[in-house]
């Protein structure tokens, strides 16, 4: 059976109008032309669908019955039509984005604030994790994309680069170095250091730079999230090197920062999404926006 939507167009117009010229006219057809949409109609029906008349056109008991089906049947597909355009107009959908708790509570509230500004019809959920669950979870298409720092040999990701962050030196306010604008990897080995756990991204590559220039730091603390290290230096329980996006974080402390260099270290912060797979128009927004705002770079200095 090879029926078509204009021959169902053309048979709801003629039931609703009764007549072939007032149908084929609301189609943009002639009158024979809708006249023969119906013929093929019913033909690949085997059934009459109308008794015609010099004037007037009635449904049939089958046309009655199959009108109802065709009526939904197109309203329903026209309602997928316009919910489609609408997605792809970015008026409508949903974005489930995941970031670590740094970036999570720093970059993307006011990222996500200005995004639903922008589309207004997108729901957007967020997702604060670690960077491993972040791959994880993007690979399994359970969230749309994630932003933060992921390591090079993580597999199917599609990515967005958005800014860099380098490494600082947090300290106490009455600390000797907090009266500098800059300090080495080698002076920050001689104090007592609160750093994050083996776990963290960020604990691998503080931990690879010591190595790089030799050094051991004196490890006073391993502690889980940015926050508690903030915290802790503030206590004057030694120092910490975190990402500069953390001083965001460190504006709520009595803690200052101070930059690091020989060498200074940076981290790409990406959005990604998963790979082979063609981003839905809002993750696609999404990432415009994000890489807008990050070029502004408006956001270290929040």
């Amino acid at each position: 059976m090879n029926i078509t939507l204009k021959q169902l167009r053309a048979f709801l117009a003629v039931a609703e109008t009764g007549s072939f010229t007032r149908a084929g006219d609301r189609l943009h057809l002639t009158q024979s032309a809708t006249s023969g949409l119906i013929r093929e109609l019913e033909r690949e029906l085997g059934v009459r669908l109308f008794h015609r008349t010099t004037r007037r056109v009635d449904l049939t008991d089958a046309g009655r019955d199959f009108e109802v089906s065709v009526g939904r049947l197109l309203s329903g597909l026209d309602r997928s039509v316009a919910d489609i355009g609408a997605l792809a107009a970015r008026e409508r959908g949903r974005l489930s984005v995941a970031a670590p708790p740094l970036l999570a509570g720093t970059l993307l509230p006011t990222l996500i604030a200005t995004f639903l500004d922008r589309y207004p019809g997108i729901e957007v959920a967020l997702h604060d994790l670690s960077t491993d669950r972040i791959v994880r979870r993007v690979n399994a298409g359970d969230v749309d994309c994630g932003i933060g720092t992921f390591s090079p040999d993580a597999e199917g990701l599609a990515r967005t680069p958005l800014i860099s962050d380098a490494l600082m030196l947090f300290c106490p306010r009455d600390h000797a170095l907090s009266r500098r604008r800059r300090t080495g990897w080698a002076e920050i080995a001689s104090l007592p250091v609160i750093a994050l756990t083996p776990d963290s991204g960020i604990r691998t590559l503080v931990d690879r730079t010591f190595a790089g220039i030799g050094a051991e730091p004196a490890l006073a603390y391993e502690v889980t999230q940015i926050t508690t290290a903030i915290a802790m230096v503030e206590a004057g329980l030694g120092v910490s090197v975190l990402p500069s996006f953390a001083r965001t974080v460190g504006r709520r402390y009595r803690v200052d920062t101070c930059a690091i260099s020989g060498p200074a270290v940076t981290r790409e912060i990406e959005l990604v999404h998963a790979a082979g797979r063609s981003p839905s128009p809002a993750v696609q927004a999404f990432s415009e926006l994000a890489v807008e705002l990050c070029r502004a770079g408006n956001f270290l200095d929040r």
